[in-house]
């Protein structure tokens, strides 16, 4: 079997080696993340230009994720580089502040906190490790009450129980950082803290606007870290190209119990609005130590998978762990399993669809009758890439090869659950096209003599969404 979840892989000093690049993406690396939380421009630049060129030297597509930094609410710097805080002792957080912090409070990066809080607002650093009540603001000042201690250190996150922070999804160094993407034409770029669909309409018009000298769009991400995105989850999606399940601000906002079934309820809207999903944070957070990853997170991968994600993400695993590699080959295994164990729900899915475009409804109808028939592939002929990823919205069970003539359409598709994006020279001829298709599989292996399969195109051929044929064929 083909594995059709596709993973994420984020790039850090652990996997910037070229040799381990190239073991990552032998093991299964589809997409590479690049954190724009670190590191300069031209260390971005740099290292989309390494993956790049081990991409070609394996012979694999592989798409490139920007992921912006977003707004920076965290503390200061300590004197002591950290603090103890005991339960039930005051803490300010005082956004005024210049001098290093101490016991008794620390400055703020984000200088608006004073003006987001009011008394009763509860606070919870690093995580959710630590928390804090506030007992009142005065001026820059935040006078809290610590609820539950522990060890803060220098630049730890804040979050505000229920959200309600007023940071901007968008920064200057995210449009800054946008322009940087865009010079080495990212295939998708990553929004942090988006509150609604303003938000990424704004970081869309801003990377077509910083694209448009390679005339360049990328895919967008939502990530779904702030409290306020939940009830405007619909809108978000329309104006998004996918979202990512990003769990660990999430779940310190909304609570570490309710993050489990909004995994599956993002999943499922994703997947009616034709969106890609990718679920991310501490998946596999063990093998940042161990060679083998927990019993918990090997359940938390597979849950991911029988949800429908299009791909589970590695953060500091693969960044900064000690086997990049392990965790990759692990990852794939437990996607592989996961996908054998569960059957096609392609019936069910079909119940009172309604399909208003001809390509979309061919997309559809390929799907289905390759699943009756038993066809050992679909292969879409496609430019833009929409009608592989409307095929990739269901579980047929039947592998969907996606062959173009555009290298950026090939890479953007390696991120979508089970199409295996494949390049083909342009012809004019529709049944030249669709015999070096066919001629493409067989020498890969894929089909034999006597396999049927289904193949979608357009006439004429290339104009993006002109899918208008679909035909099944038997190899001869």
């Amino acid at each position: 079997m083909r594995r059709q979840t596709k993973i994420v892989a984020t790039l850090g000093p652990a996997s910037s080696d070229p040799e381990v690049l190239e073991r990552m993406i032998r093991s299964g690396v589809d997409v590479v993340r690049l954190n724009f939380s670190h590191g300069k421009a031209q260390d971005h630049i740099d290292r989309a230009a390494l993956v790049r060129s081990v991409a070609v030297k394996v012979g694999k597509p592989v798409a490139i994720m920007a992921d912006l930094q977003g707004p920076k609410i965290r503390v200061g710097k300590f004197a002591e580089g950290k603090v103890q805080l005991e339960n039930g002792q005051p803490f300010v957080l005082d956004a005024a502040r210049t001098t290093p912090g101490d016991i008794g409070g620390v400055g703020l990066d984000y200088k608006e906190l004073p003006r987001d809080v009011r008394p009763g607002d509860t606070l919870l650093l690093n995580d959710g490790l630590i928390v804090l009540t506030v007992e009142m603001v005065r001026g820059d000042e935040v006078h809290t009450v610590v609820k539950v201690g522990g060890e803060l250190s220098n630049n730890k996150g804040i979050n505000k129980q229920g959200g309600g922070l007023t940071a901007p999804a968008l920064t200057a160094k995210d449009m800054e950082d946008i322009k940087t993407a865009m010079s080495f034409q990212c295939e998708y770029l990553a929004v942090s803290f988006p509150k609604n669909a303003t938000d990424m309409e704004m970081a869309r018009q801003l990377a077509n606007v910083a694209g448009e000298p390679w005339r360049h769009k990328p895919g967008l991400i939502a990530k779904i870290e702030r409290s306020e995105a939940i009830p405007l989850l619909d809108s978000i999606l329309r104006a998004s190209d996918g979202i990512m399940v990003a769990r660990g601000d999430l779940a310190v906002e909304v609570g570490n119990a309710a993050v489990p079934a909004l995994q599956k309820r993002m999943i499922r809207m994703a997947l009616a609005l034709d969106k890609i999903t990718i679920t991310a944070t501490q998946m596999m957070e063990s093998m940042i130590q161990n060679p083998v990853p927990t019993r918990a997170e090997v359940s938390d991968v597979a849950n991911a998978v029988l949800d429908g994600t299009d791909a589970v993400m590695l953060s500091a695993e693969t960044a900064a762990g000690k086997f990049p590699v392990e965790t990759i080959e692990q990852m794939a295994a437990i996607a592989l399993a996961a996908e054998s164990a569960e059957g096609s729900t392609l019936d069910t899915d079909f119940t009172n669809k309604h399909f208003a475009r001809i390509d979309q409804s061919i997309a559809m109808g390929a799907l289905f009758t390759a699943y009756h028939l038993g066809c050992k592939a679909i292969l879409a002929l496609t430019e833009s890439g929409s009608t592989p990823l409307w095929m990739s919205r269901y579980k047929s069970g039947v592998p969907i090869y996606a062959l173009t003539t555009q290298e950026l359409s090939q890479r953007k598709m390696a991120l979508y659950r089970n199409v295996r994006p494949l390049i083909m020279p342009k012809f004019e001829d529709r049944d030249t096209a669709l015999d070096h298709a066919e001629r493409i599989l067989v020498e890969r292996g894929e089909l034999k003599p006597g396999d049927t399969y289904a193949i979608t195109c357009g006439e004429p051929m290339g104009y993006p969404g002109g899918t208008n044929m679909l035909k099944i064929c038997r190899v001869g």
